[in-house]
Formats: C-alpha cells, sequence, structure tokens
C-alpha cells in the first residue's frame, strides 16, 4: 500500500516577515513587538504573565503577538492627572469606574486592548458590579491614550477601529508634545483638535465634566 503523503495546509492570513508583520501593526518600532512567546502564538495567559513578570511589561494582544505598549514619564504624569479629574467627577456621582494605564480589557476573543484611561458605566457591567475577571470582556464608554513618540498614526487608527467596533462612545488621544486633544466619536476623523486654551468636555457620555487643558499641561511644568 503506497505510504499516504500528508501536505500541510499554510496558513496564508499571517505575515510572511517581519516587515508585513511591523506594517500590520501600524508601522510601529520592532522592539516593542515581543518575541517571547513567538509572534502569533501569544495569548491571553501571556498578557498576564508580561504583567506579572520582575520587569513588568504592560503588553496588548493582537492577532496573537504581544505589543508592548509605548509608555513614558511625561506621559503617566498626564495620565495620572486624568484619572484624578475623572475620579473626582465619576465616583462623586457613583456613574462607574476608571481604569489606569494596566486595565487590561478583552475586546473579544483573542484582542486585549489596554487604554491608558478608560470609564466604564455601571450599565456595561454585568450585574452593575466590578468584574473579578483579570481580563474582563467590556467595552468602555470613554477610552483615553496619551500618545508617546513611538506611537504611529496608522496603530491609532487601529486602537480606534478597534475601540469603536465594540461600541466605545468616545476616544480621546492626548498628545503631550503638541499640548493638544483630539476627539473622536468616530475611527478616521477627530470632531474636534483642542489646543491649551480649550476646556475639554464630557459630552453625552460624562455631561457636566470639564476639564481645562491649561491646567492639564501645566502638569508638564510643575516644579518644587
Amino acid at each position: 500500500m503506497p505510504a499516504v503523503v500528508i501536505t500541510p495546509v499554510r496558513d496564508e492570513s499571517g505575515p510572511e516577515n517581519l516587515a508585513e508583520l511591523l506594517d500590520r501593526l501600524g508601522g510601529i518600532p520592532p522592539e516593542r513587538v515581543r518575541l517571547h512567546p513567538p509572534p502569533g502564538t501569544a495569548t491571553e495567559a501571556d498578557v498576564l504573565l508580561a504583567l506579572e513578570a520582575p520587569r513588568k511589561r504592560i503588553c496588548e494582544l493582537i492577532n496573537g503577538v504581544l505589543v508592548e505598549k509605548a509608555m513614558g514619564y511625561s506621559e503617566s504624569v498626564l495620565a495620572s492627572l486624568v484619572i484624578e479629574f475623572l475620579n473626582a467627577f465619576v465616583r462623586s456621582r457613583n456613574l462607574g469606574l476608571v481604569t489606569a494605564p494596566d486595565g487590561t480589557v478583552r475586546l473579544w476573543a483573542g484582542r486585549v486592548r489596554i487604554p491608558d484611561v478608560a470609564f466604564f458605566s455601571w450599565d456595561r457591567m454585568p450585574g452593575r458590579r466590578r468584574p473579578p475577571d483579570p481580563i474582563p470582556t467590556l467595552s468602555p464608554d470613554l477610552a483615553i491614550e496619551v500618545l508617546s513618540r513611538s506611537n504611529t498614526s496608522s496603530e491609532m487608527r487601529a486602537k480606534r477601529t478597534d475601540y469603536f467596533s465594540v461600541g466605545v462612545r468616545l476616544v480621546w488621544e492626548i498628545d503631550p508634545e503638541t499640548r493638544t486633544v483630539l476627539v473622536y466619536s468616530r475611527a478616521d476623523e477627530a470632531d474636534e483638535v483642542l489646543a491649551e486654551a480649550d476646556v475639554l468636555e464630557g459630552g453625552t457620555v460624562l455631561p457636566g465634566f470639564r476639564l481645562p487643558l491649561r491646567e492639564l499641561f501645566a502638569e508638564l511644568e510643575r516644579q518644587g
């Protein structure tokens, strides 16, 4: 009886090389792509392991690839102040929960995003309670990204596309270098570009919320 030859089925959907992989990830720098586990094999468990490692790494999960979030000191300073403003508004009215730059959320199976700051209304949580899972399946009402130098426009467009595809209502992109905030209610085009003299408002997501951007960006100049 002749031997049976099994021809492996090649998966044509994956990238052929590193350049194609980086292009699919929005042209990000290669140092942000984790090689352990190998790209294409990473899981949500690997996201959690990276967070718990001795050298903590905050990584999103995109098509089986761990992508390290772009981080920086100035970005962290701004994110912490935004959290302070949001929590003062949200907690006093018991509107929901605000998460920090390591708040992992599963947008769908295999896609984990980690907004720098996010607001989740109680209506979006099962039983109107904080989910106990380390990576819950949740869609924030508001996702906030504080831009770093290695964030590309293609990468941010992909993030916004993910967010709005699962029902995020509003995205803010804060740029420390230009001291501007881009306000999005859809993925492709900003509704507003706010400068330092403007006031960032919560719109229909957080009616009554106001954050003077001069006060936000002044945090970058504060001294002892």
